[in-house]
């Protein structure tokens, strides 16, 4: 397990989160468990903010990477609006690899956002972070979690709900809740989607 710090005092800016897996990433072969270990003490919103991104950037073409993210994030939200301190993720998962240079690489392309991002936000509508509307954020990236292997196969569908987590992460970081309320705008779009494809 992965002790975690609630206060996330460490990491301000999306520009810091990729900083530090670009840190990890100059290893040969990166593990989830290596990801973990650089944002242990960071808060949940970074573990978050990761497998998120990672769905967006090219990674995403991985066979099962999409639906690999979607658990961690999951797992990652669950334990966090519970209340844990430690961040419990299986074996199997935390031992995954990936080429380090191939993360670098796909974190890289999207810096130039994230530097964006951080250049524009400031701390605003801060109702959004405190209770009861605070448990909606980590329900909302389960619900998103759960939904990406599920639809592994739609073209686009997983990118679409990464970039919803990371924008849910990035308001955390950062107390700017105006991303977090476009993030959960299209929740309602996202749950007719699912609706009308199993029907």
């Amino acid at each position: 397990m992965q002790r975690v710090n609630e206060s996330q005092d460490d990491i301000h800016s999306l520009g810091e989160v990729i900083d530090r897996t670009c840190e990890v990433a100059r290893r040969k072969e990166v593990s989830v468990g290596h990801i973990l270990g650089a944002f242990g003490q960071a808060g949940f919103p970074p573990l978050l903010f990761v497998p998120a991104l990672a769905v967006v950037t090219p990674l995403s073409g991985i066979p099962a990477f999409s639906s690999l993210c979607g658990i961690m994030i999951f797992l990652i939200a669950g334990q966090w609006m519970i209340g844990r301190t430690r961040v419990w993720i299986p074996r199997w998962l935390r031992t995954r690899r990936l080429s380090g240079a191939r993360l670098r690489e796909a974190i890289e392309k999207v810096r130039p956002a994230a530097d964006w991002l951080d250049r524009h936000s400031r701390k605003r509508l801060r109702f959004l972070f405190h209770r009861p509307l605070r448990y909606l954020l980590p329900v909302t990236c389960m619900m998103f979690g759960a939904m990406m292997p599920l639809l592994e196969f739609v073209p686009f569908s997983s990118s679409f709900l990464g970039a919803a987590v990371c924008l849910i992460a990035f308001s955390l970081i950062t107390r700017d809740g105006l991303y977090a309320l476009i993030a959960l705008v299209p929740v309602g779009g996202v749950i007719w989607m699912v609706s009308y494809l199993i029907r």
